[in-house]
């Protein structure tokens, strides 16, 4: 019992990290493009994993070279819409939309693993589903594209943790995690130079020219999102490493509370009662997805 608590309580101090690193980013938002805060993230990521593949080198035998680099793809991709979605809508609702993966990834598993859907999970993607649609408010057939990014997101997220799965045997994890960050380096810094030139309009409110951070506060903030991004993955990894995987994913679902904390002090509003039951609802249908991975 008392290794279950202990992986619980990395667990708890991971999502406070995690969402702490969701409002600092949040605060960041008024000098950087979400762009310019995912590139600086993953170069801290970078250089912080080359730092230990350099002391003890991994022996993986990889071979999945494709399947790797989609993940990195899913990833950077996933993480982007994250902190975009942080910046235009309330924390809490950010993040919220971002724990939908588990639901995308009971999807996923089915059509590409081959994984059965029980009908406790099928009850369960309905709750979610509804879940979000409390969320989103949706009119007609369509929502904000701020809230369809943010469940886009989740479902690249998803994507990723499928592909992780079909590679985690043959890659030694912190490879796979290089692959997220290097790819999180290499593709802004893509389009910062497509930018400067010339972007589709539609694209224009994600897709900015990279300016340099010229404050003090911009630089002490990107260093901090760094190290509790960090804190926030090797809490986690020592969650996951201390307590059986379905509790962890329980308790992972307090960053939502957490993110609504932290929204309430940055001058988000309240979540209304629709939203809290969507909030509910969420969390609920990947309550029963976990457990029954469990």
């Amino acid at each position: 019992m008392a290794k279950i608590d202990k992986g619980v309580l990395f667990m708890f101090l991971s999502a406070l990290f995690s969402a702490g690193n969701g409002a600092l980013a949040k605060i960041l938002s008024d000098d950087l493009s979400a762009l310019e805060i995912v590139f600086f993230r993953n170069l801290f990521g970078v250089f912080f994993i080359f730092l230990t593949l350099k002391h003890t080198p991994t022996t993986s035998k990889g071979g999945k070279p494709f399947l790797l680099l989609y993940r990195g793809l899913f990833g950077f991709t996933a993480l982007f819409l994250f902190f975009y979605t942080i910046t235009a809508i309330p924390l809490g609702e950010a993040i919220t939309l971002n724990k939908t993966s588990p639901l995308f990834v009971a999807i996923l598993a089915f059509f590409i693993l081959g994984e059965k859907l029980s009908t406790k999970n099928i009850i369960a993607l309905f709750l979610g589903f509804l879940g979000v649609a409390l969320i989103t408010k949706p009119f007609g057939l369509s929502i904000g594209i701020d809230y369809f990014l943010g469940l886009l997101g989740g479902f690249l997220a998803a994507a990723a943790y499928t592909t992780i799965r079909k590679i985690k045997d043959i890659y030694d994890s912190r490879t796979i995690v290089l692959s997220f960050m290097s790819v999180g380096v290499v593709i802004p810094l893509l389009l910062f130079f497509l930018a400067s030139y010339h972007i589709p309009q539609s694209l224009e409110f994600i897709i900015k020219p990279f300016v340099m951070p010229s404050t003090l506060k911009a630089w002490i903030l990107l260093s901090i999102i760094g190290v509790t991004a960090t804190i926030s993955q090797w809490l986690l990894t020592l969650a996951y490493s201390n307590s059986n995987a379905g509790i962890i994913g329980i308790a992972s679902y307090s960053n939502i509370p957490f993110a609504i904390f932290f929204g309430t002090l940055l001058g988000d509003k309240m979540p209304d009662l629709f939203v809290f039951i969507g909030i509910f609802l969420i969390v609920l249908s990947g309550l029963m997805i976990t457990k029954s991975k469990a």
